[in-house]
């Protein structure tokens, strides 16, 4: 999966921005700024940091179910996982 950190702990900002995020094309390591906010791209994560991060207590989980991504809110960073050709097909077999 793709991790995209987006630095802030605004949700309200946050949301206002997600599909521009999104839509940036970044390169692993590569780094912007976005209506003030630091975004960048964290380079791949395996399937099973998601389950890791998900059962901490001051994590908080989303779900765009449409877009198939997953968002992890903790601290002041959010953390946007795209799933990879790959992990969606595996997927179905988990």
């Amino acid at each position: 999966m793709k991790c995209i950190s987006v630095y802030t702990d605004s949700f309200e900002r946050f949301s206002d921005m997600f599909e521009q995020v999104i839509e940036i094309d970044l390169q692993e390591n590569d780094e912007r700024e976005l209506e003030g906010i630091t975004v960048s791209d964290s380079g791949e994560v395996p399937s099973h940091y998601l389950e890791r991060m998900a059962v901490k207590p001051e994590v908080v989980v989303m779900k765009d179910k449409e877009k198939g991504i997953t968002i992890l809110q903790h601290g002041k960073v959010f953390e946007i996982l795209i799933p990879s050709e790959a992990d969606l097909l595996e997927a179905p077999s988990m």
